[in-house]
C-alpha cells in the first residue's frame, strides 16, 4: 500500500501556483529531496516514533505529505489575501515565505532521533545545524539573511508540536499542516504490527482529506470517514492544531462519514 503524497492524492505542484515570485522555493524543494543527511535524517526519525513507540508514520513519506499540503495552504491562503508576517517582519521577500514553509515542513520532525516525547525541542539544534549548511549553498541568502530565514523555521518548527502559540501565519501553516496528513495509510505500519491505539485507529477510519477554496472562507479542508473513529482526528488532533494557530478564521472543515450504514456520525463541521 503507497501512501498518496500530498493534496487529495495529487502531487502539489509549485511550478504552477502563481504566488512565488522569484523561484526561490523551485531552487529549494529538489535539495531539499534528495540531500543525503536529510533523507536519512527522515529515515532515521521512524525508528523511535514506528519501530519503537509504535505511533503513526514520522518518517519521508509524512513529511513529503505535510510539506506539499503547508505548501497548498500557503497558496489557498495567499489567494485569499491572507496577510503572511513571519518573511515580511524580518525585511525579507515574498518569495521567502515559501521557503520557510518548505523548510520548516520538512524538517519539523527530526527530533523524533532522539526522543518521540518533547520532538519538537530536539528538532531545533539538528534543523540549526541543518540550516546553517543549506542556506549558505542555495546562493541567494547573504549572512543577515540567512539568519533570518533560520530564526523563522525554528519558529515554525518549535510551534508545531507545542504549548507555545504560533506568532507568524507561516508558522501557523505548520501546525495546521502536520496534522493533515490523517488517512488511514498513515497507520499502516502500526496496525499491521497489531497497534489498535486511538491514534491508529482514529487514522484507519479517515479515507480521504482534501485542500480547497472555501465558500467564504480561503481554505476548505474537506475528511471522508469510513466510521465514526476519525472524529478522534478531527476534533482532538486537527482542531487542536487549528485552534491557537493563527488561522482559524481561514480555514473551514467539513468531515463526513461515507458509510451509510453507519449513522453514529454523519457530519461534522468545525
Amino acid at each position: 500500500m503507497t501512501r498518496s503524497p500530498g493534496n487529495g492524492g495529487r502531487e502539489y505542484d509549485a511550478d504552477a501556483a502563481h504566488n512565488f515570485p522569484d523561484g526561490r522555493l523551485n531552487e529549494v524543494l529538489p535539495v531539499l529531496r534528495s540531500d543525503p543527511e536529510i533523507t536519512t535524517y527522515l529515515e532515521a526519525q521512524n525508528v523511535n516514533a514506528v519501530a519503537r513507540k509504535k505511533y503513526n508514520d514520522h518518517g519521508a513519506k509524512h513529511i513529503e505529505i505535510v510539506r506539499n499540503r503547508a505548501l497548498c495552504l500557503y497558496d489557498l491562503l495567499k489567494g485569499g489575501d491572507v496577510a503572511f508576517n513571519g518573511a515580511s517582519q524580518q525585511g525579507l521577500g515574498e518569495a521567502d515565505e515559501a521557503v520557510i514553509v518548505a523548510l520548516a515542513a520538512t524538517l519539523h520532525d527530526i527530533g523524533h532521533v532522539v526522543h518521540r516525547d518533547d520532538h519538537a525541542y530536539y528538532s531545533i539544534p539538528l534543523a540549526a545545524d541543518l540550516l546553517d549548511r543549506l542556506l549558505p549553498e542555495f546562493g541567494f541568502y547573504d549572512a543577515g539573511e540567512a539568519v533570518r530565514v533560520k530564526g523563522e523555521v525554528l519558529h515554525a518548527i518549535l510551534c508545531h508540536h507545542t504549548p507555545e502559540d504560533p506568532l507568524t501565519t507561516e508558522a501557523g501553516v505548520i501546525r495546521v499542516a502536520d496534522a493533515l496528513d490523517m488517512e488511514r495509510g498513515r497507520s499502516r505500519i502500526p496496525y499491521e504490527e497489531g497497534g489498535r491505539g486511538i491514534n491508529t485507529l482514529s487514522s484507519q477510519a479517515i479515507e480521504d482529506v482534501s485542500l480547497r477554496s472555501g465558500n467564504g472562507k480561503p481554505v476548505l479542508v474537506e475528511i471522508k470517514m469510513v466510521n465514526a473513529a476519525g472524529v478522534y482526528q478531527v476534533d482532538n488532533l486537527l482542531k487542536a492544531k487549528l485552534d491557537g494557530s493563527g488561522l482559524e478564521d481561514h480555514i473551514r472543515i467539513v468531515a463526513v462519514n461515507t458509510k451509510g450504514d453507519n449513522p453514529l456520525v454523519e457530519r461534522l463541521e468545525l
